[in-house]
């Protein structure tokens, strides 16, 4: 999940000089930056406010930390006027520029403001930039008519330029934020997170997550709409390392939150693109398998495993015994026989653990004791199971494919090098397909069977997930994150995804469907028997 951090408060917390500072970020997990930046330098504010020329020679240092500068606040009485400084930021890397409503909300300080930010968008589009609109409290707190002057100078901007919306600053002001964000939906492009407590008449700033700002539902609907996502802290109770740290554990912990999502169990065609809503949930339902030779498909659901009858719509759970905390790596065996599952327990840590019981129910058996283990792929002979397992070498945890006897026995490790997950066989047994981020972006790989050949089989600009081989071996479809969503290693719930195909040579490679998901979408084979429908979840987010 890349975070970032707005640096006026940053900076003017920090003792230390700003390399010092930006430093310290990168080793708490931000990954992207969002400076302040005029064309020269503003005597008196050197330290929060760089200049263009300060930053291009700051440029290189700051990327050998790991962080980006996709973003900067703009501070210029004309922005319009300031083409070649925004052209030499743009060269950067920036691609939102953030600007304020003027000091005096007027219609005439508003229209003037809208004509010029109009005039710089279009100079920014030219090199693949946006310009968006930052809101203070006195732009909420002051209205035209039945919109905040905020919303008024969107409109007068006339679809030319977005939103960039503080939720500290509208819930300072006595709105709603999630409202705020849900009425601005369609232009809301970054998201500054900023939180306020109760302090006797008033409201003190406090770190992300602290205060009565309801950060969860703000951080849904940026996940929604792949909102920037930036800590913003003007003030800072505890201390700015220490409130940074307890912002960017805030956002982590919510990664995963998922308390507000419906879910949808779908199948799609391939070749003609239709897609067919089978049945809306009220929770979270994950990783779809349809078995081949009866019409069924199998999901988890709050730990469970549960078998959904296409034709009648009718939902069983299965009995799993004492694996009551299974998650979303599961596998039918090539016979259909039996079912295997990851089964989660917290005894001294997190684990996950790979059992085998009957496909309609039964007692388990572990086959894992190695611990955590998340299964992937049967293998179609039946006697082999291949998984991504947590294990340590070298004093290093590191992640890699697996496999082990179905039968149970000792495992063999394939992989190494990179983060490797998602393994599965090929239908005639010769290869495992894994997904790696050994050359960077999480790709689609492929390997003998004895761990041999390692080929790398896309090279999309995306974080591509979980080959899954179609039945008859000729196609592989796999679920794709924008490349700058994520970290490469990440497959996080409720984003903006698309499902994509492409032949098994690798070629052909395509989107089959844009949609909101992510992790629970598609993570084992869902493959019809017909090697021409899929089932996929695709998510909802409920909001007020």
């Amino acid at each position: 999940m890349k975070i970032g951090v707005q640096l006026w408060g940053a900076l003017r917390g920090a003792e230390t000089d700003p390399m010092s500072a930006l430093r310290e970020l990168a080793a708490m997990g931000y990954r992207r930056i969002e400076p302040c930046v005029s064309p020269e330098e503003i005597p008196g504010m050197e330290k929060t406010v760089w200049s263009v020329g300060r930053l291009e020679a700051m440029a290189g240092e700051i990327a050998s930390l790991g962080l980006e500068i996709v973003s900067c606040h703009f501070f210029a009485e004309n922005i319009a006027a300031c083409g070649d400084a925004l052209r030499r930021l743009t060269a950067l890397g920036v691609r939102q520029f953030i600007v304020k409503s003027p000091p005096e909300l007027t219609d005439e300080a508003l229209q003037c403001a809208a004509l010029r930010y109009m005039r710089a968008s279009d100079l920014l589009a030219q090199d693949g930039a946006e310009l968006l609109v930052h809101n203070e409290a006195a732009d909420i707190t002051a209205h035209f008519g039945m919109k905040t002057a905020f919303e008024h100078l969107l409109d007068l901007c006339l679809g030319k330029v977005d939103a960039q919306v503080d939720v500290g600053w509208a819930y300072y002001a006595g709105e709603d934020p999630e409202a705020l964000l849900w009425r601005n939906a369609g232009r809301v492009k970054s998201l500054h997170f900023k939180d306020f407590a109760a302090d006797g008449d008033g409201l003190r700033e406090v770190s992300v997550g602290a205060g009565a700002v309801d950060t969860a539902a703000c951080f849904q609907f940026c996940r929604a709409f792949g909102c920037t996502q930036v800590v913003d802290m003007d003030e800072h109770p505890i201390g700015p390392a220490a409130d940074y740290r307890a912002s960017r554990q805030t956002l982590a912990r919510l990664a995963d939150y998922r308390a507000d999502t419906v879910s949808y169990l779908n199948t799609l065609d391939v070749d003609t693109g239709e897609v067919r809503t089978l049945r809306r949930f009220p929770g979270v339902i994950e990783a779809p398998n349809w078995l081949k030779g009866r019409n069924r498909i199998l999901y988890n659901a709050e730990g469970r495993m549960y078998a959904f009858d296409p034709d009648t719509g009718d939902v069983r759970a299965l009995d799993t015994g004492e694996c009551v905390n299974c998650n979303n790596d599961h596998v039918v065996s090539p016979d259909e026989k039996h079912l295997a599952v990851s089964h989660m327990t917290f005894d001294g840590g997190f684990t996950s653990r790979i059992y085998v019981l009957p496909i309609d129910g039964g007692e388990p058996r572990l086959v894992t004791p190695g611990t955590p283990s998340f299964l992937h792929g049967w293998s179609p002979d039946g006697g082999e199971l291949a998984y991504c397992a947590f294990r340590e070498h070298n004093g290093k945890q590191e992640v890699d494919v697996y496999t082990i006897p179905a039968d149970g026995g000792e495992e063999r490790r394939l992989t190494s090098g990179g983060f490797n997950d998602g393994p599965e066989y090929s239908p005639d047994g010769q290869y495992i397909w894994f997904n790696s981020t050994r050359s960077g972006l999480m790709q689609l790989w492929r390997m003998r069977r004895d761990g041999g050949e390692p080929t790398q089989m896309t090279f999309s600009e995306r974080n591509n997930w979980f080959g899954h081989v179609s039945p008859d071996g000729r196609r592989v479809v796999f679920l794709s994150y924008g490349k700058d969503d994520l970290e490469s290693a990440e497959h996080l719930p409720n984003m903006q995804v698309e499902l994509r195909i492409m032949n098994a040579d690798g070629s052909g490679e395509r989107t089959l469907l844009s949609l909101f998901g992510g992790q629970g979408t598609m993570n084992v084979n869902s493959w019809a028997g017909d090697s021409r429908h899929i089932a996929f979840v695709s998510y909802e987010l409920r909001h007020k």
